[in-house]
């Protein structure tokens, strides 16, 4: 059985669900069996449920001592994902104490150094300090939406702009882009997440625009399939500007938290994107350039492919064996 622990909110962003969803989704068409634990987030809740996965609730505040009615309730040594960052050294004995393996992501806690697997394919630098007993580097690791497959082409110029800040958007950075393109000729679509809490704000900024200039949509139903449409991304610098570059469309990635900056100057360098800074004092000013866009979808093709989510699992059927 595969466990997945998951933190998801407005505060924290919904990455690490939306990973954490591609990766059992890929477990479960093995055959394996899977749960998650999450935090008490109502939109990931739901979330979870809607895909066919059962959920239970665990405390955030809880250092230890909740793990056990999970890890063995029925004599079950589990394979334990934990998708929520820095995990505690006490939260990882516990879980070794009681049998299961632990699998971490880009984790960098003192109980890290306990994970049999800590895969870490969105830390590009200061990488000297990771932890863990098989420590995975490398977009080969990146866990993508498989869906992309079938909305793959080479862009050819930019006619159209997708801004996609994250399920949450904790900082409200699509607000201020927003009144950044409102004054530029090109049409922009605006797709926010279920716990986007800045919808007032944006919408005046919609409404202040020239008609028709902006095209405003409410967690669409797939959005590998509406970044088809469009020429050019603006996102965040979690896993969302991966996948853009998996099917072909080039991104400006703007970092909402500080460990995104490496991530936005590693698609930089791969000559898939451009990186516009932190969100605190973000520069768009490469979209008043002539961008290469042909040149830079093929490139973001060629770099970034759908195998990781494949690999990983392969790598965590591994453990069970």
């Amino acid at each position: 059985m595969f466990v997945f622990c998951i933190e998801s909110s407005h505060a924290r962003g919904m990455g690490h669900l939306f990973r954490s969803l591609t990766l059992a989704a890929e477990l479960r068409t093995r055959g394996h069996s899977v749960r998650f634990l999450a935090n008490d987030h109502p939109n990931s809740l739901r979330i979870i449920r809607e895909r066919g996965f059962d959920v239970a609730l665990y405390d955030l505040a809880a250092v230890t001592g909740w793990e056990e009615g999970v890890v063995n309730p029925a004599g079950l040594s589990p394979i334990w994902i934990n998708d929520r960052l820095n995990t505690r050294r006490s939260h990882s004995e516990t879980l070794k104490r009681l049998g299961a393996k632990l699998v971490t992501f880009d984790d960098r806690g003192d109980g890290a150094e306990l994970a049999d697997v800590n895969i870490c394919a969105l830390l590009f630098e200061q990488t000297g300090d990771l932890r863990g007993k098989d420590v995975r580097l490398g977009v080969e690791y990146m866990i993508l939406n498989p869906e992309i497959a079938a909305y793959r082409r080479v862009r050819q110029g930019l006619a159209s702009v997708l801004v996609t800040l994250g399920g949450a958007d904790t900082y409200g950075v699509t607000v201020r882009v927003a009144k950044w393109l409102s004054s530029k000729p090109f049409p922009v679509t605006i797709v926010t997440g279920p716990s986007f809490q800045h919808m007032a704000e944006l919408q005046e900024v919609v409404s202040a625009a020239v008609p028709d200039r902006f095209k405003l949509l409410n967690q669409v139903p797939s959005l590998a399939a509406e970044m088809y449409g469009h020429d050019l991304a603006i996102t965040g610098g979690g896993l969302t500007p991966f996948e853009a570059c998996a099917a072909g469309l080039p991104c400006v990635v703007i970092a909402n938290e500080p460990f995104e900056i490496p991530v936005g100057r590693a698609l930089e360098q791969l000559g898939a994107a451009f990186f516009a800074g932190h969100h605190s004092a973000f520069d768009l000013g490469v979209l008043e350039t002539a961008i290469p866009i042909r040149s830079m979808s093929e490139t973001a093709m060629t770099k970034v492919d759908l195998s990781g989510v494949g690999r990983v699992a392969t790598l965590l059927e591994s453990l069970s064996a």
